[in-house]
């Protein structure tokens, strides 16, 4: 089965094909600027790799060109659109409407309207990346895979805000959580590296730490806990969003800056988090060079990333048990050993022991404690699109034959 996996965003739609005979990524890319101008980055491994301008005014008009680029005679991978078995796309909210991946149909299409009002900013570009599959792409069964299903699992102790339990009857405002089918993938692939036939028993926490970072308590191989909550921006401080804050500040900067809800929800979202404090960068790399040249706002900044991250571990220590691993991932998890270490050494009390030279190795999946350490720590390149792709052939392949 060859699936392609979509990611439409408001202006961008991501793709993969993957062959699922052996997980491997025919090819991959990026309908970038929709609606402005328009970009094509395409990469098909072992075959040809280029960007240029193409024209899309719509992400109907994108489909199009990726499947151009994807069954072109020059460079293509497969010889026509009929060799694509199914389409799986990345959802970010299903809100209690969707408690694990489903076939796309008007039932299902209806249920993810509903979810816009919890997360417009990327449930709206979802629909429209549907849409434009279904006009293009006539009659390929299509699978929605979210990222919330993977935190269905936490117990209501979890997952309740403090507030009238009629929010929570009315609104559905709770913690959903996000990134789930990266930790989802990578503490599998914990379990796997630990030698565990059985998730049961064990406690792992995953990190995954880039410009959108969030955290998992995995016990018994499910979601317990997560940092992000109804949306995105609750949990540690991330490149540009503020992560947790104390609420009373949001009526406080309304009142003192006239700002309206969707100014201030900017400002939360974007202009916030390490770019705001550091008033360098939202990028962790820029902010190092720039702590290294002096910088005392860019060193505050990753000072507080790392103290956060280790308040975030050590309540999910807590609320667990105790931890048997702990998993980096996503940009930063995976690329800067520097924080990995420095996050690891402020966790004295877990007698966690880090290799250096094994650290070293970025962007690779390795076990990077040392022999002895109290808790095993692993560094694992998420890989969502497989998940998807996975759950794409799944559920495609219980579909029953007609006639």
């Amino acid at each position: 089965m060859i699936v392609l996996v979509i990611n439409a965003g408001s202006s961008s739609l991501k793709y993969q094909l993957i062959d699922m005979s052996d997980g491997s990524v025919r090819a991959k890319g990026n309908c970038d600027r929709i609606g402005i101008d328009g970009v094509l980055s395409h990469n098909a491994p072992g075959k040809c790799s280029f960007k240029k301008d193409v024209e899309m005014k719509n992400h109907a008009r994108a489909v199009e060109v990726l499947i151009e680029a994807l069954t072109n005679s020059d460079y293509g991978v497969i010889y026509n659109v009929s060799e694509i078995s199914a389409i799986g796309h990345r959802i970010v909210h299903g809100g209690e409407y969707f408690t694990t991946s489903v076939l796309v149909d008007d039932d299902v299409m209806e249920g993810l309207r509903k979810c816009i009002d919890i997360a417009p900013l990327h449930t709206i570009p979802h629909i429209t990346g549907i849409e434009a599959c279904q006009q293009v792409i006539k009659n390929t069964p299509q699978v929605l895979v979210f990222d919330t299903t993977f935190h269905q699992t936490m117990p209501k102790k979890a997952y309740i805000y403090a507030l009238p339990y009629e929010y929570y009857t009315k609104y559905h405002l709770r913690r959903y959580g996000a990134h789930g089918t990266s930790h989802k993938y990578v503490s599998q692939r914990a379990l796997a590296l630990m030698g565990k036939k059985s998730p049961e028993g064990t406690r792992i926490i995953t990190c995954h730490l880039g410009n959108g970072s969030s955290f998992c308590a995995v016990k018994d191989g499910k979601s317990f806990d997560t940092s992000m909550g109804l949306t995105p921006l609750e949990g540690i401080m991330m490149g540009s969003r503020c992560g947790s804050i104390d609420p009373a500040i949001i009526p406080f900067l309304m009142d003192k800056e006239g700002l309206d809800s969707k100014a201030l929800n900017e400002l939360m979202n974007k202009k916030s988090g390490a770019l705001g404090v550091s008033g360098v960068s939202s990028d962790f790399r820029d902010l190092e060079t720039a702590a290294k040249a002096g910088n005392e706002r860019a060193q505050l900044t990753l000072d507080m990333f790392v103290y956060q991250a280790v308040k975030f571990i050590g309540a999910y220590t807590a609320a667990m048990g105790g931890v048997d691993a702990i998993v980096f991932t996503a940009g930063i998890g995976e690329n800067n050993a520097s924080m990995r270490k420095e996050i690891s050494e402020n966790l004295s009390f877990l007698n966690i022991s880090i290799d250096d030279e094994k650290n070293a190795l970025c962007g690779r999946e390795t076990e990077i404690s040392a022999p002895g350490s109290g808790v095993r720590v692993f560094v694992i390149p998420t890989n969502e699109e497989l998940v998807i792709a996975r759950e794409t052939e799944r559920i495609v392949s219980e579909l029953k034959p007609v006639g």
